[in-house]
């Protein structure tokens, strides 16, 4: 299969010849990366130590690429050869044959340098690993890693197959050619980038976190219910979801560690974690993932919780 695969080029001389992706975790974010890495024709390692998660991960990988065809948007060689590309495994040296390693582990600092100290002496020489991180410092992730050259972020979006934005955030060590590689490998993989700074939160949680944040303030306080607090933002600011549901969407437990990683990082009173979504979470009210969050799931449409 690999000599099927056009190296990427960029402006000229060649960055990498990248052949074969690791993705490291095969939660949501890892099993969307996976599925837009092999559509794009790149072999696919995806590890989990779990095999049960990587049954379900490569169950929800064919129903989205069943669903794209019947939609129309590829067809189904695309889809059986999608598939064919995307090896799984539950041990860490699957990742040796790997050119770029995506971390998509749980947003918690201490999970992932863990992972890290069990992953890189694995790794090719060359290798770079990225992390999907949505708001921990690179810089310091690279320097956990031990390879801070060829540390760098790469932050996708939730669903992956449908949002097309990447950020790119490099650590004060990440080199010139890996930053440059990753972003044709994100162009190649159909996204469009943005070079972040290395800020808690980044560019897009920095500030989309904080409004979800005031809004569950809002509905703490009393200000409006959950209808009316999602409604006002679709209705009232154009936006495509309101900022309850896509709470549940993303996760309360990844909401609340951005917030609290924003808080951490920047020291300010205005990134507080508001009391209630703190109460949610302790609950295991996770949102979407866990069945009830700011809604109740197992209803057709989901009942508000508040």
């Amino acid at each position: 299969m690999h000599d099927k695969v056009q190296p990427i080029i960029l402006k000229g001389p060649i960055i990498m010849d990248i052949k074969t992706i690791g993705v490291l975790g095969a939660g949501a974010m890892g099993n969307g990366i996976a599925h837009v890495a092999a559509l794009a024709g790149l072999d696919v390692i995806l590890v989990d130590t779990v095999q049960a998660v990587l049954d379900k991960s490569l169950a929800v990988m064919t129903k989205n690429l069943e669903r794209q065809v019947q939609k129309g948007t590829i067809d189904a060689a695309a889809e059986k050869s999608a598939l064919a590309r995307v090896t799984v495994a539950t041990t860490h040296d699957a990742l040796a044959a790997c050119d770029v390693v995506i971390e998509a582990v749980p947003e918690r600092e201490d999970i992932k340098c863990a992972v890290y100290a069990q992953v890189i002496p694995h790794l090719a020489p060359h290798a770079i690993l990225a992390s999907n991180t949505s708001s921990i410092s690179i810089t310091k992730l690279g320097k956990a890693s031990g390879i801070a050259d060829r540390f760098v972020g790469m932050h996708f979006f939730n669903p992956v197959p449908m949002m097309k934005l990447v950020e790119i955030i490099r650590g004060l060590a990440t080199s010139d050619d890996t930053v440059r590689t990753v972003e044709a490998l994100a162009r190649r993989m159909g996204k469009t980038t943005v070079a972040a700074s290395d800020m808690p939160g980044f560019i897009v949680n920095r500030i989309l976190v904080p409004m979800i944040n005031e809004a569950v303030f809002a509905l703490h306080e009393g200000i409006g219910d959950v209808v009316a607090i999602d409604n006002g933002l679709k209705l009232g600011a154009a936006h495509p979801m309101g900022p309850l549901a896509l709470a549940d969407l993303v996760g309360l437990d990844i909401t609340l560690d951005v917030m609290r990683v924003l808080h951490e990082g920047l020291g300010e009173d205005k990134y507080r974690p508001c009391p209630l979504l703190v109460n949610y979470v302790e609950a295991g009210w996770l949102g979407r993932k866990s069945g009830r969050g700011f809604y109740d799931y197992s209803t057709n449409p989901p009942t508000p919780t508040r």
